[in-house]
């Protein structure tokens, strides 16, 4: 009888979920049976990548993004009862599904209520160090409290070499159980003719998603080479239409996504981790521009920009002028590194 692993992801972006298909696809490889777990977007993206497997719903921690992203961070805090209030939900919750599904492992991508003492539970994060401004101690110290309740944490990075997350997974002293298990993309590496000059990948919490496309939209109408926008929008059905230099899709599964970005030159994007991870595995040159008030993703375009990787620019100074800066920058160099996830998996 095959193992039943559940495999849950948060629902702030999409990232989580994207990082957690290579896992699925290994478990599946490996002989277990993975149950899909999340909620709103990050739940529909799942199930359009993986229609034959079972899924749960989990409680919604209900985070809402401010118009003004420079008050994210007060915003959380305010939010922080109710939040901890869906976290005890889904802790109940999943005792319920370990039974349910006579479960032999539990997988939390920043999950902070699934795991349970009865069978093994992994923590999957790259934010041993959750920064947030001049509070960056304190929500580093509530985070890693959250992480010693689970049996493992698995961080999507290299211990050394090439260190993606920087600061962000790496920290000395920490009495943590982490793994480094390499960073994770379900996208390889393909050689395809280039079709676009740019992908504008968007993704990220509403509604500053739609700020930053209604903006590139713009500055792109009248741009004098082929430009591809994937909107990060999960609908029913897959649409796409054109404008000018513009073809616009309001998502791409694995596939396609795939082949994309692979046959574009250059992209445009957050500088959220999961999607660093698949521009590094597919050797990309990127443009990004931070989700306004993420901390972590100011700090990681502030980094790859100080490494010579990509520039960066903020949200409502973007122009083509500005973009002009890429040809400055060497790009994402290719990953070399592997994940042993049959290793992994006898943890379960």
């Amino acid at each position: 009888m095959k193992k039943k692993i559940l495999i849950a992801a948060l629902n702030w972006g999409l990232g989580h979920a994207t990082r957690c298909i290579p896992i699925i696809n290994a478990l599946i490889h490996y002989g277990y049976d993975p149950v899909i777990a999340s909620d709103g977007r990050a739940l529909a993206l799942l199930r359009k990548e993986f229609p034959k497997l079972p899924f749960e719903t989990l409680p919604a921690y209900g985070i809402s993004y401010p118009k003004h992203g420079t008050w994210l961070k007060w915003k959380l805090l305010a939010d922080a009862p109710s939040i901890l209030k869906a976290v005890k939900r889904e802790r109940h919750f999943t005792e319920t599904l370990v039974k349910k599904h006579q479960l032999s492992g539990i997988l939390s991508d920043n999950r902070l209520g699934v795991y349970s003492a009865s069978v093994p539970s992994v923590y999957l994060t790259h934010q041993l160090q959750v920064l947030s401004g001049s509070t960056t101690f304190l929500s580093s110290k509530i985070h890693q409290r959250f992480i010693k309740r689970f049996t493992a944490c698995w961080v999507p990075d290299s211990a050394s070499h090439p260190q993606l997350s920087g600061a962000l997974g790496h920290s000395k002293g920490l009495k943590l159980p982490v793994t480094y298990i390499g960073p994770l993309s379900r996208l390889k590496k393909q050689d395809c003719p280039k079709r676009y000059q740019v992908l504008i990948l968007l993704s990220g919490p509403e509604p500053q998603r739609q700020y930053l496309e209604e903006e590139l939209l713009e500055a792109f109408k009248s741009y004098d080479a082929p430009v591809l926008v994937v909107r990060g929008v999960i609908e029913e059905e897959q649409t796409v239409c054109h404008r000018g230099p513009l073809t616009i899709y309001n998502f791409m599964q694995t596939a396609d996504l795939q082949q994309a970005i692979n046959s574009s030159e250059w992209v445009i994007s957050r500088s959220g981790y999961t999607t660093i991870m698949d521009l590094a595995s597919l050797n990309k040159k990127a443009f990004f521009i931070p989700t306004p008030g993420q901390f972590e993703q100011d700090y990681l375009a502030k980094r790859f920009q100080e490494l010579g990787v990509a520039p960066y620019c903020k949200q409502g100074a973007f122009s083509l002028k500005v973009l002009e800066r890429i040809n400055a920058f060497r790009g994402f160099e290719s990953l070399e590194t592997t994940t042993d996830f049959k290793a992994l998996f006898r943890l379960f």
